[in-house]
């Protein structure tokens, strides 16, 4: 199928979601209402003001809003409510299966126990499974321009409930702190049968890429376009079939590329990556992920065989059962019709 298609049809593509930060679906609404709840004093007048200051100019000028607002969620329920609306939102988009990123450290330090934001977002995930058929799981993300010391810390801290998590990733501020820095706390969450991902050549240079696989002995590369950059690396990725999350409004936002229609995701895919579309921080960048898919179609072209080869992609790439992706691989099928 080659023709481009309809918003409506994107949206309804079965997939799955690989790369969402839970902290970045809080939404100005919501942010109110939380700050309301928790007697928390947001520095805005108006849902509408907080609305206007997210407008980055890179990636830093994000995190700090990012770190700031996520202070009203203080309590279990805060947290659930959050995935619940994010789960809903991903449900009408045709995610089938998402796999969530959530930085307890910055809540770890703010005093919120790290039971209550566990507890809070795998309750809304088993509710979702239940109520709307998506399935998924939680993958701890270190901070790393926090020290690694935090990182053992939380890791073990988290381990008391290890049914709750999916696998580990590497998130926050890339520039300065390479992934060698994390090897050993990896080491150790690989050893307890965790999954392994880490961000990587988003802002950082190609060789972080590198290292996130040499070292860290990651499964899958979030962000990743700067691969492009570097021809050997590409030959790589897709000899070892490393899969790629791409977030492209995300990217758009802090300017890691200079418009969409410069993207190098297609590139990417024609190389041979293993390319997904997701949608990172979707309440600071513009659109979830069905909104990711048609802003590609607008800016790069998508025809439909396109669209079905990321959603494929996705599924193949998630750490879900054999059994759940073969499900979800059939109702692929039954899209194409």
């Amino acid at each position: 199928m080659t023709a481009q298609p309809s918003d409506s049809a994107l949206y309804a593509l079965p997939k799955a979601e690989l790369h969402l930060h839970i902290e970045g679906t809080l939404e100005p609404e919501l942010a109110f209402e939380l700050a309301a709840r928790n007697g928390v004093s947001l520095p805005y007048d108006s849902v509408e003001q907080l609305a206007e200051q997210y407008e980055f100019s890179d990636l830093q000028s994000f995190l700090d809003l990012y770190y700031a607002t996520m202070d009203v969620l203080r309590t279990e329920d805060d947290f659930a409510e959050l995935t619940r609306r994010y789960l809903r939102t991903a449900s009408e988009q045709g995610v089938r299966h998402a796999e969530l990123f959530f930085d307890p450290q910055a809540h770890v330090e703010r005093g919120i126990p790290i039971e209550a934001v566990v507890d809070g977002i795998s309750g809304a995930i088993a509710e979702g499974e239940r109520d709307l058929g998506i399935s998924g799981g939680l993958i701890l993300c270190f901070l790393r321009d926090q020290p690694v010391e935090s990182a053992d810390a939380i890791l073990s801290a988290a381990l008391t409930r290890p049914d709750r998590l999916l696998g580990v990733g590497l998130d926050s501020a890339e520039v300065g702190y390479p992934p060698e820095l994390f090897r050993d706390v990896f080491a150790r969450a690989r050893d307890a049968g965790l999954h392994a991902v880490a961000h990587a050549g988003e802002e950082g240079p190609p060789a972080y890429i590198v290292q996130a696989l040499d070292v860290l002995g990651v499964e899958r590369i979030d962000h990743g376009i700067r691969a492009i950059e570097d021809p050997a690396l590409l030959d790589r990725l897709a000899e070892e079939a490393v899969p790629l999350t791409v977030c492209p409004l995300s990217n758009v936002r802090l300017r890691t590329v200079p418009e969409l229609a410069a993207h190098p995701l297609h590139r990417l895919e024609e190389a041979g990556v293993l390319v997904t579309i997701n949608s990172d921080d979707p309440a600071y960048f513009g659109g979830y992920i069905g909104e990711n898919y048609t802003a590609v179609r607008d800016a790069l072209g998508l025809t439909a065989d396109q669209a079905e080869r990321y959603a494929r992609t996705s599924i193949h790439a998630s750490f879900a059962s054999t059994a759940r992706k073969a499900e979800l691989q059939q109702a692929v099928d039954a899209w194409r019709g």
